[in-house]
């Protein structure tokens, strides 16, 4: 059963988690449930907080595991859900909802990439209330032309891989890791991908889907706080609830994600097509989809 917070340890806590960001401390681990917090600092320590790991496209994918991993696990009280209350919680409407997070986001101007050509925010399209849910790494030239993610060549790509698994377009929600075009396509940065991606999780919040599928290397090791190859991420299940923030669905307590290539990858190697196409399967396993007949 869920303890409420008293303000004063609240802004301690607050406090305790500014204090160690800016010592360069960004994993935690989850004490034994057996072992009840006994202070502001156990309590802060209690929830999994992790950064994203370095980054890189799949072909730089082979690296050594991380000397600290963060052990996702649940905690009694969810230090951060309650002290990033968000406007758009306890509004029903998942448009409006998403509208509020648009709105706060604004012209964003939080990291460097405003000051390096992009031309405008690629927030988001599709179904608020979308079952499934694609995750990729970042506008491309013609996104940030026209405002809406993966619609340049990948983007058509992912649109028959939608297709080829029963749905359209307009059924999925798709969005990117950060909401700007890096200079030249660069692979986004660090500091980049952990300023822009708590909008996402307001994101993933609101929408609630069932499965999301994690495009590339970045996406991956970003959601999941994991630095592992692509080959060892895919095939497989992961249990996933955004941090730093809480849906309004108390019925809704995460998404499986799914990892598989960026479409873009595919196009410069569709020997991997059929890789992919096992991995969109075990969506349609889990969403009970059928391809459509030929």
């Amino acid at each position: 059963m869920s303890r409420s917070l008293s303000p004063d340890l609240r802004n301690a806590l607050s406090e305790r988690l500014r204090y160690y960001r800016e010592m360069g401390i960004y994993d935690f681990y989850c004490r034994d449930a057996a072992s009840p917090p006994d202070s502001a600092e156990t309590l802060a320590l209690g929830d999994s907080i992790a950064s994203p790991p370095e980054l890189y496209p799949e072909h730089r994918e082979q690296m050594s595991p991380r000397k600290s991993a963060a052990v996702m696990a649940p905690s009694e009280v969810s230090t951060l859900e309650v002290l990033t209350s968000k406007p758009e919680y306890g509004v029903a409407d998942p448009v409006a909802a998403l509208r509020i997070i648009r709105e706060d986001l604004g012209d964003c101007t939080r990291c460097r990439l405003h000051k390096q050509g992009r031309k405008q925010i690629v927030f988001g399209v599709g179904n608020p209330n979308a079952d499934l849910m694609f995750i990729g790494e970042a506008p491309g030239a013609d996104e940030d032309q026209q405002g809406e993610p993966f619609v340049g060549r990948a983007g058509q790509l992912l649109t028959n891989m939608i297709k080829a698994m029963g749905l359209e377009r307009e059924q999925v929600y798709i969005a990117n890791i950060i909401k700007c075009r890096p200079p030249n396509n660069r692979t986004p940065e660090r500091d980049e991908c952990e300023t822009c991606s708590p909008f996402l999780m307001r994101q993933v919040a609101t929408i609630k889907p069932k499965v999301i599928v994690a495009l590339g290397a970045v996406a991956a090791k970003t959601l999941l706080a994991i630095n592992d190859s692509m080959s060892n991420l895919r095939g497989r299940w992961y249990e996933f609830k955004p941090t730093g923030v809480r849906s309004n669905d108390p019925n809704w307590s995460g998404a499986k994600l799914a990892v598989t290539y960026h479409p873009a990858f595919l196009l410069r190697d569709p020997r991997q097509k059929k890789e992919a196409w096992k991995d969109l399967q075990m969506v349609m396993k889990e969403l009970g989809l059928k391809a459509p007949a030929k």
